[in-house]
C-alpha cells in the first residue's frame, strides 16, 4: 500500500490568503494529495527574546512575520474540498482556551463531513505564551492534558460535565458534535510526551530529521505502547519541512529534504521505507506564490508516486 501524502496549505506572508488557500486546496485534492495541513506561529517577536525553537542565536524565518490562523485556514480549505482530510501539525494547544478549541474543532469536523485531524503540540515560544495568557509556559504539559480531556468530553455525549483547573462545565448540551470521533495526534519525542501519547492520544506527529532518528523513535514508541498495554494502533503522520533550491545541492552538510525536487523525492523514498502511514510535505516556505506552490506540489507528487512512495 502506498504511503499517503499530505500537503501544507499556504499560510505565510508571501501568499494572498483569500485566493491562494482555496486555490491550493482544490488543486492538491485534484492532484491526489490525501490531506491538507496547517501549522501555528502566533506572532513574530521583534527583537526576539529567543532563537527559533528556543535555540540561542537561531534566527526566525522572515516568513513567520505573518502566519495565518490555522483554524481559519483549514475552514477556507474545507469549504472547497470534499475528500482531503484536514489536519494540524501542529496547533500549539496550550495557547488556546480549552473549551473554545474543542468547540471550534467539533464545528469544523461537522461542517467538513468528518475530515479533521487534531494535531497538538506544546510549543516553545515564551512570547507566544505571554501573549496568549492562558497559563505560563512552565505549565504547558498540564494544560495539554486538560485540553485533551476537554476535547473528549465536549465531543462526547451530552450532558457534558468537566471540572478542571481552567475549564468548568457543570452540565451542558454542547453542539454541534463532530461527524465522528476526531483523532488526536501529538508531537512527541521525549519519554514523558511519548507516554502521554500512548496513554491518551490516537497518533504521532514526528518531524523528518533523518531516517535513522525517526526509525529509532518509532521503534521506541512501539515498544513503549507494548510495555503499557496499548491495544489500539498508533496513527502516524511524518512532517517534512522542505527547503527547495533551484539546482541540486551538493554540500556535504545537506539536511534531509533540502535541495532540488529530485533530492527531496529521494529523501521521501528513504523515509517512506520506515513504514509510517502518511507523510506531510511542507513546500510553502520557498515558493514565491500560490501558482508556484501548486506547480511544485504537482511535480513532487508525480515523482514521488513514480518512485514508489
Amino acid at each position: 500500500m502506498a504511503t499517503r501524502l499530505g500537503l501544507s496549505l499556504p499560510q505565510m506572508r508571501q501568499y494572498s490568503l483569500g485566493k491562494d488557500v482555496p486555490d491550493v486546496a482544490r488543486a492538491a485534492e485534484e492532484i491526489g494529495y490525501d490531506s491538507l495541513w496547517v501549522f501555528e506561529r502566533a506572532l513574530f517577536p521583534e527583537p526576539a527574546s529567543q532563537g527559533l525553537y528556543g535555540v540561542e542565536g537561531l534566527p526566525w524565518p522572515d516568513q513567520y512575520r505573518g502566519v495565518a490562523d490555522p483554524l481559519i485556514t483549514l475552514t477556507l480549505a474545507a469549504a472547497v474540498t470534499e475528500r482531503a482530510r484536514l489536519g494540524s501539525s501542529v496547533l500549539v494547544a496550550p495557547l488556546h482556551q480549552p473549551f473554545q478549541l474543542a468547540k471550534s474543532l467539533a464545528t469544523l469536523d461537522a461542517a467538513s463531513g468528518g475530515r479533521v485531524l487534531a494535531g497538538f503540540g506544546t510549543g516553545w515560544s515564551l512570547d507566544e505564551y505571554a501573549a496568549a495568557g492562558i497559563r505560563p509556559i512552565a505549565e504547558r504539559g498540564k494544560v495539554l492534558d486538560e485540553i485533551i480531556d476537554v476535547c473528549r468530553a465536549v465531543w462526547g455525549p451530552d450532558p457534558v460535565r468537566y471540572n478542571g483547573r481552567i475549564t468548568k462545565i457543570e452540565s451542558a448540551v454542547v453542539g454541534p458534535k463532530p461527524a465522528r470521533p476526531i483523532p488526536i495526534l501529538l508531537a512527541a519525542s521525549n519519554k514523558k510526551a511519548l507516554t502521554r501519547l500512548v496513554d491518551h492520544a490516537d497518533g504521532w506527529l514526528p518531524v523528518g530529521m533523518g531516517v535513522e532518528q525517526i526509525a529509532t523513535q518509532w521503534q521506541e514508541l512501539q515498544e513503549l505502547a507494548e510495555e503499557r498495554g496499548r491495544k489500539e494502533p498508533i496513527q502516524t503522520v511524518l512532517r517534512v519541512n522542505t527547503e527547495r533550491l533551484p539546482k541540486a545541492y551538493d554540500g556535504v552538510d545537506r539536511r534531509p529534504f533540502q535541495g532540488s525536487v529530485d533530492q527531496i523525492v529521494e529523501d521521501l523514498v528513504a523515509h517512506a521505507q520506515i513504514g509510517l502511514e502518511e507523510i506531510l510535505i511542507d513546500l510553502q516556505g520557498t515558493a514565491r506564490d500560490g501558482q508556484e506552490l501548486k506547480d511544485v506540489a504537482a511535480e513532487v507528487f508525480e515523482k514521488a508516486r513514480a518512485a514508489g512512495v
